[in-house]
């Protein structure tokens, strides 16, 4: 036993060694040859112990921050993933994988038409594309959210400080990426050289860090988290995470652990009383039932114009699912539309305008689509109110129907 925890310190002291030259300017090359040759495979619980004891020994977290990236490069092709769970179905990392999965099809894409872009004639479409796609990207704030948030105070909670907010760093390094890529996509009159230029400098370095933060999750984080937290504290993490939001990808199973009475997905959460308004009351399961049943889409977006919550009726007309929750609103919507969303929130926010009707044929329907203002008692904004109808029926109305008669 003494021998194994020897070479467990030894191996460690060797990994500091080379983290520590890497900061002093040794070569990524010079690294990665020493860990072939030294250490074999490092376990990733090694990996996070050596970055807390360099913190805890002083070197600044801004440094570990800077030079993060170089860690991960150097190491990401030696880590010893043999002890890596498998984990069920819907269990808070499986949800995180398979967003890593959604992210990592976006930033294909981005590529793919960043290579293409040189010899394309349709600059200003591939443009709007890249646009929409980096929207998406947008996503990934739910999915560090829920990082920060959720699991790094459970890590916090036994002693593991300095790599969550190493980690929470870089999360905002790329958060202001993504919108820096977006002004630039933005931008009026764009030509084909400057966006050439400017993907050199922001654009592919995003794409770059949000690939790496993946491997640095699924070679590091999610293996050391899964070691250390029970399943009590994943369940109470899974039970928050809807509040956040899912990052492109919509959980079809809710992972249950065997202690815990089975529920459905779909189900409603209980809240005991009922809800008493002015003119009356009624149980969550019925308000549940009212707005699914009524013929219409319905979206709320509160007065941070982010999507908080979308009916499920079985007339839906536009495709929902809970991969846009807590959303930005702008960024469900295509980019060529976004200036005509910020002008209707604007214009109900400053209180110019208080609904604003759109009507549009798709295929054989006519659909009415109107955006309602939502004001408190005392005028105060709360959110926009989206609904959409097919009135195809209405329209083809003729005469009057006062005897019963049920519809086929």
């Amino acid at each position: 036993m003494s021998e194994l925890i020897n070479n467990s310190k030894d191996r460690k002291e060797k990994l500091k060694k080379i983290i520590l030259g890497l900061h002093k300017g040794d070569s990524e090359k010079k690294a990665k040859k020493e860990i072939k040759s030294l250490l074999n495979q490092i376990s990733y619980g090694d990996i996070i112990e050596v970055e807390q004891e360099l913190i805890e020994e002083g070197l600044d977290e801004k440094e570990v921050l800077k030079l993060c990236d170089i860690h991960a490069s150097v190491l990401k092709d030696n880590i010893d993933l043999t002890s890596f769970k498998d984990v069920p179905i819907g269990h808070p990392i499986d949800l995180m994988i398979n967003e890593n999965k959604e992210l990592t099809k976006v930033t294909k894409q981005v590529f793919n038409i960043i290579n293409q872009i040189q010899s394309d004639t349709k600059f200003f479409d591939s443009i709007l594309k890249l646009r929409e796609l980096f929207n998406s990207l947008y996503d990934v704030d739910k999915h560090y959210q829920r990082k920060e948030y959720l699991l790094f105070p459970y890590l916090e909670k036994l002693g593991i400080t300095g790599p969550p907010k190493v980690l929470w760093g870089k999360h905002d390094q790329i958060r202001e990426l993504i919108k820096g890529s977006i002004e630039i996509l933005k931008t009026p009159d764009l030509t084909k050289d400057d966006f050439l230029a400017s993907s050199e400098i922001i654009i592919i370095p995003t794409l770059i860090d949000i690939d790496e933060m993946i491997i640095k999750e699924e070679r590091i984080l999610f293996p050391m988290s899964l070691d250390k937290l029970s399943e009590s504290d994943w369940y109470e993490i899974d039970q928050q995470s809807l509040e956040i939001g899912y990052c492109l990808y919509d959980p079809q199973t809710q992972w249950v652990p065997e202690w815990v009475e089975k529920q459905s997905i779909n189900q409603t959460q209980k809240f005991g009383e009922n809800m008493q308004l002015p003119s009356g009351s009624f149980s969550a399961e019925e308000l549940l039932s009212i707005l699914n049943t009524l013929p219409l889409d319905m979206t709320f977006v509160d007065k941070n114009d982010k999507v908080k919550y979308f009916s499920q009726g079985s007339e839906r007309i536009f495709v929902r699912n809970r991969a846009i929750l807590n959303r930005d609103v702008r960024h469900c919507h295509p980019p060529a539309s976004a200036h005509i969303v910020d002008k209707i929130i604007d214009d109900f926010k400053t209180g110019k305008q208080n609904r604003a009707p759109f009507w549009i044929n798709m295929k054989d329907k006519m659909i009415h689509i109107e955006y309602f203002a939502l004001k408190d008692e005392s005028g105060n904004y709360l959110g926009t109110l989206e609904v959409s109808h097919d009135v195809s029926k209405y329209r083809a109305l003729e005469g009057e129907q006062r005897i019963l008669s049920y519809e086929k």
